[in-house]
Order: C-alpha cells, then structure tokens, then sequence
C-alpha cells in the first residue's frame, strides 16, 4: 500500500455536512480494510468509524452513529466519509488509515499506513 491522502476538510457550521475523501495509491487497495480517525486539540487520536476491504461492513464509535457513513469505491482507490449533522465537538483533524488484515476495527494499532490528515471546523 502507498500513500493515502485525505481531502475534504474544512470550516462548516453546526448542523451541516462534510465530505471527506482519502485517495489511497497503490494496486492493493481492495484488501485493505479502511479506518477513520479523529484528533482534537489536546486530546488522543480516536476511532471515528472503519470498513472492510469489500465493504460489506462498516462500523461506528456510538458518537457518531446515524450521523456519519462510510463507504468506499474499490475501482477508483478512494474511500469516504460523509459527515452530516455536524456538531462542534466533531472538530478535530481527520485521518484515514489501512489495515491490511481487511477488517473493519477501531484498534489504532492494527493500522499500519496514515494519511497527513484534514482539517474540520465546525462552529456553534
């Protein structure tokens, strides 16, 4: 796996939505399961949410359920993050991660490859 580069981050208010995106290089994208994670200022990065590798799972941290969804296009190299009903507390920088395994898991450790992360404001 190469590179994974998240895009799609940005100032929004509360109550609206973001898409992010992470663009993975490589030919091996498809065995990876995909993860998303979240750092706020002064905090531990977090698990937001993750998809198996052909995306016939997905699962949420509780915070974020019916608000976010995963999902992920195996032929474009691209998985996404569509954020809706933005809450402040959502703000944080947002990483994708891969875990070669192809599972869906919220262990930081079993991702071996990041992103640089994207940015996400939401104002009150």
């Amino acid at each position: 796996q190469g590179q994974l580069v998240e895009s799609g981050g940005g100032l929004v208010q509360a109550g609206g939505s973001l898409r992010l995106s992470c663009a993975a290089s490589g030919r091996t994208f498809s065995s990876y399961g995909m993860g998303w994670f979240r750092q706020a200022p002064g905090k531990e990065r977090e698990f937001v949410g993750a998809i198996t590798r052909s995306g016939g799972s997905r699962t949420y941290v509780d915070s974020v359920k019916g608000r976010f969804t995963i999902s992920r296009d195996n032929a474009k190299n691209t998985v996404t993050l569509q954020m809706n009903n933005l809450k402040p507390e959502d703000t944080a920088v947002y990483y994708c991660a891969a875990d070669r395994h192809g599972r869906a898991v919220a262990a930081i450790e079993a991702y071996e490859y990041w992103g640089q992360g994207t940015q996400v404001t939401v104002s009150s």
